[in-house]
């Protein structure tokens, strides 16, 4: 599921908390929410019709996160639905910035987002992991 918000497209996910995710008191551990932005950018991929793996093997890249900032605002909890969205930005030759942000329930809008994040991708090589060029029909749909 994606929609337009002015020209780029915001791409989002939906998800449930399970057990796995969560603490002790049934909120969702800190780390695990890296999981779920995680899932999100692998399905916005998806939704364009790459596979990492494909991507890994033909034209031999992979993606490695090199930044991120997190700002948690409220906890999620156990059997919470969750919107994931991931705005995605070009940002020079081997870099993509996305924008992304964890809402509880449907992420209509009408709530605030309980997590908001930036993270920065780095496009290396499959075998050296050196920063390479992202494919020129991936570029094309950022741009």
């Amino acid at each position: 599921m994606s929609r337009e918000a002015g020209t780029a497209a915001v791409f989002s996910w939906p998800a449930r908390v399970y057990w796995e995710d969560t603490d002790g008191g049934g909120i969702v551990y800190y780390a695990n929410y890296l999981r779920f932005l995680e899932r999100a950018r692998t399905e916005w991929l998806r939704s364009l019709g790459y596979s990492q793996q494909v991507l890994a093997r033909e034209p031999g890249i992979v993606f490695t996160v090199a930044s991120l900032t997190v700002d948690y605002r409220r906890p999620a909890r156990l059997d919470d639905e969750l919107t994931i969205t991931c705005e995605p930005h070009a940002d020079r030759a081997a870099v993509i910035r996305f924008e992304q942000a964890i809402f509880r329930g449907r992420g209509s809008g009408e709530e605030p987002p309980i997590l908001t994040a930036g993270v920065r991708v780095v496009c290396v090589d499959a075998r050296s992991l050196k920063p390479t060029r992202l494919p020129e029909s991936l570029k094309n749909v950022l741009t």
